[in-house]
This record gives structure tokens, sequence and C-alpha cells, in this order.
């Protein structure tokens, strides 16, 4: 799969390709390429941003220079999902995250402070994503959360058999993981529930779907 990403801050992505998911599987099941806008902005000085027309607070990124980008890179609109990184756009939820995962190749777009000119939403993507009902300064963390949750879906980002039984997976009906512990079995007077101590593994599977939320 391969993953562009049309960022202001292409240096701010570094450390999440040093972290599994994404550096266990970067340069074999992955390929990722962030662009700066700034690199093929028609306009003088590497403007890329203005202010709104009607007035008001912040800078909006500009039509024309999200399309200079994407004509640099595809030589027109890609064939492939174009994603707006907006809170206008649809919820980011497990199910988009299996639909995005299937994809050959992706194209997300990040922007920053008052975000994009309605134009690139409207017309330069084909789909726009939120990750939650709040106002972030940048578009880069969530185009981080999207390329974190789809790249964990990807073959061999995970050990086998670790994606299946979590948060939100078919297999536990969408719902919530059961709980977790480890050593030491008893801490500051808090125990371990004792089924989980018993080996007996058909009590301990039946006690974890009981607490499937």
């Amino acid at each position: 799969m391969r993953i562009d990403v049309f960022t202001l801050t292409p240096h701010a992505y570094a450390w999440l390709t040093e972290q599994r998911p994404i550096a266990g599987i970067l340069g074999g099941e992955l390929e990722l390429r962030l662009f700066n806008y700034r690199d093929t902005s028609p306009l003088s000085a590497r403007q890329v941003d203005d202010e709104p027309y009607g007035g008001g607070a912040g800078m909006v990124l500009r039509v024309d220079v999200v399309a200079a980008a994407l004509d640099a890179v595809y030589g027109g609109a890609p064939e492939h999902p174009v994603i707006a990184l907006t809170p206008q756009g649809r919820q980011l939820t497990q199910p988009v995250v299996e639909e995005l995962a299937r994809e050959p190749a992706l194209t997300l777009l990040s922007s920053r402070f008052e975000g994009f000119d309605e134009r690139i939403v409207e017309h330069l993507s084909s789909d726009a994503i939120s990750i939650g009902p709040y106002v972030l300064s940048n578009g880069d963390l969530p185009a981080m959360v999207l390329l974190d949750a789809v790249a964990r879906r990807l073959p061999g980002a995970l050990a086998e058999g670790s994606g299946e039984l979590e948060s939100f997976s078919e297999e536990l009906g969408g719902g919530l993981e059961y709980p977790h512990y480890t050593r030491p079995a008893e801490f500051r007077g808090w125990k371990v529930p004792d089924v989980l101590l018993s080996g007996d593994h058909a009590k301990i599977e039946a006690w974890r779907r009981e607490r499937v939320r």
C-alpha cells in the first residue's frame, strides 16, 4: 500500500516512522511519501495560505496551492481516495479504517490553523475524515492517527493473531476489549481475578467474553 501525505511539516512524521507498526512494514507492505505544499507553491516566497474572504481570524490553505501540489505529483486527479483531514468530515471508526486499509493507495491532505479553502474539500478531495468532535491546531495529528490506524491493519504490522481479538474487532462484536492483567498477582491489596490464575482456559475465555464492553 502507498500512502502520500501532503503537509507543511513533513519532518513532524519522522518519529512516527521509527515506531511500530509503521517501522516494521515501511519499505515493504507500506510505502510512505511526504510532500511539502511549499515545494510546489505557485506563489512568490512559497506562500501557501491567505486571509479568509469576509474577514475573520486565522489563515486558510489556498486551493491553488493544493491543486499545484497534486498536479505536480499525479499530473491530475488520482484514481485512489484523496482524503482531507477536517472536523467536517465523516467520523473515523474502525469500520472506516478497515475500508481504507483495503485500498492500494491513499492521499492525505493536512492543513493548519483555519483549515482548507472549502473548494479543496469540494473539488480536490474525494473524502473527508474527522478523528473527533474537537478542534486541533493542525491536520497532521489526525493524519498521523489515520496513518497509524491503517498501517496496523496491513500484513506483517502486528504479530499473527494479535489484531483479531482487540477493541472494535469483528471477533468481539465491535465492542471494547476485556480487561488485561500481568505480574504481580497482588499489588497494594489489588488482586488479579482468581480465574485468570486458574489455568482453566475455558473459564478464562468465558470470563473474558462476559467483560467485552
